[in-house]
């Protein structure tokens, strides 16, 4: 199966117990409807911009078929913030440090632009750490297009 079939949610921390968050949110994202068949390594990464001083972040990707995924895009999304509400995560300033950062990636081929919510995930093209985590859930999926056309990123 290629991307364009299945639902991409990324995790990162780095606060407290990094490895049992992504834990935390792998299972509650499974049983919150997020029925996900594939799962990146993880990958321990420097923190992109937020303040000085922040410890280095561990991250992850997981994939649900869109078949079996139960939710709307913007169910799921509610669905990240109530596993990030749960890890005891509060937004103080942006990119800052955080116990548990959930996010949507991709949701197929679709675009959406909502107030709340853009699929692909902007910040694609702006962290190549998640190149290597897509690749990782299958050959080719790290191949990309910039989500925003907003530039051409070489290689993806």
């Amino acid at each position: 199966m290629d991307a364009g079939a299945f639902a991409v949610v990324a995790l990162g921390s780095n606060m407290g117990d990094r490895a049992g968050f992504l834990a935390l949110a792998r299972e509650r994202l499974r049983a919150s409807g997020f029925p996900w068949t594939r799962a990146s390594r993880v990958l321990e990464t420097a923190p992109i911009g937020g303040p000085p001083g922040q410890g280095p972040y561990l991250n992850q990707l997981l994939a649900a078929p869109l078949a079996g995924i139960p939710l709307s895009p913007g169910q799921l999304l509610r669905v990240c913030l109530a596993v990030e509400d749960v890890a005891g995560r509060v937004r103080r300033e942006r990119w800052g440090p955080r116990t548990l950062d959930v996010d949507l990636l991709t949701w197929g081929e679709r675009r959406i632009r909502t107030e709340r919510l853009v699929v692909p995930h902007p910040a694609l093209p702006d962290r190549p750490f998640l190149r290597v985590l897509l690749e990782d859930l299958g050959p080719g999926w790290g191949k990309i297009p910039d989500p925003c056309n907003r530039r051409r990123t070489p290689g993806w």
